[in-house]
């Protein structure tokens, strides 16, 4: 098991933190009618998006899906341009045209969320291949969920990868269900991964209620790519406490099931870890502290912000014309 430093697993701390927060305020923002359309929402995940991110470097790629918001904020995101984003401001990372599902910021290596199911895997292996053929030491990350494990650009895309050795990782977020449909009505196999032996390349396992766990196996596939050893498919089985999306008041899921998964929480039951390590409470209080200031910031700066002038309809729709 890999050890980190206190600043690190601070680190970790303080990121889950963030991303349960925002997310929790996100709601509260959509009940009051400040969030155009819907909202498909990660708290119950962060450990996955905080342990697959805190590998990476800067200047690596991840591709995201229809739920970006952890991602986001994993890779470096600032929250004032997503809650801006989010609210349909000008001030959004995609100047209020992309809304909660087309997050991005490339500066930090969160290139443009995909909504469509799968989507992101082929092009995630494009980049690695990029990366191969400039002979740059980067990687690409692809985040999808279980249901993504049956469309077509999943076998597509992890076997061109596993084919040209491309410097990608897969990382599966199998929180039980694609929208209502539990994973069990949906393929025979057990596990997703297992399927990586089909294309010749590894296939792990992880519990991903643990951001440690999450990020070891992570940073053993980051270091395999770096190295030229092709892809790997991770599996991180987790849950999602909210509904598919804020429309979704998940009915479909017995309430002790959700309770057992919500006593495996990541927040709660990783700070008990770092108080049994040793970590002062008052310190991990003074972070929660300083993270829900940061989040009303953010949320405060996007009421404040301005909607996108109508003048900007028809801009970046299309490229602009070379000369």
């Amino acid at each position: 098991m890999i050890t980190l430093p206190s600043e690190e697993l601070l680190n970790i701390f303080r990121l889950m933190f963030t991303i349960r927060r925002f997310e929790d305020r996100l709601y509260q923002l959509f009940l009051q009618g400040l969030v155009p359309g819907t909202l498909h929402q990660y708290q119950g995940q962060e450990a996955v998006a905080v342990g697959v991110c805190t590998a990476l470097h800067p200047d690596d790629l991840i591709f995201s899906t229809h739920r970006p918001v952890g991602h986001g904020i994993a890779k470096g995101m600032a929250l004032k341009s997503i809650a801006a984003e989010i609210m349909g401001k000008s001030t959004g990372c995609a100047g209020g045209k992309g809304g909660q599902m087309h997050l991005t910021d490339v500066s930090v290596g969160m290139m443009p969320s995909n909504a469509i199911v799968g989507g992101n895997i082929p092009i995630a292996t494009g980049a690695a291949l990029g990366f191969k053929l400039q002979a740059e030491q980067r990687v690409a990350v692809s985040f999808f969920g279980d249901g993504a494990a049956n469309i077509g650009a999943f076998h597509e895309g992890i076997n061109l990868a596993a084919v040209k050795n491309a410097p990608v990782i897969f990382i599966c977020e199998n929180n039980q269900y694609a929208a209502s449909t539990h994973i069990s009505l949906a393929m025979k196999i057990e596990n997703i991964a297992d399927r990586a032996a089909s294309y010749g390349i590894p296939g792990i396992i992880v519990d991903g209620m643990d951001p440690i766990a999450v990020r070891e196996e992570s940073q053993r596939a980051v270091d395999r790519a770096r190295r030229g050893d092709g892809p790997t498919l991770i599996e991180a089985k987790t849950y999602r406490f909210m509904g598919h999306s804020r429309g979704d008041p998940g009915k479909y899921r017995e309430q002790r099931e959700l309770s057992a998964w919500q006593s495996r929480d990541p927040i709660p039951n990783f700070r008990k870890y770092l108080e049994q390590g040793g970590e002062d409470p008052h310190t991990l209080d003074s972070i929660e502290e300083s993270v829900q200031q940061v989040v009303e910031e953010a949320v405060q700066f996007a009421l404040d912000s301005p909607p996108p002038h109508p003048s900007e309809t028809y801009a970046h729709v299309y490229a602009e014309r070379g000369g």
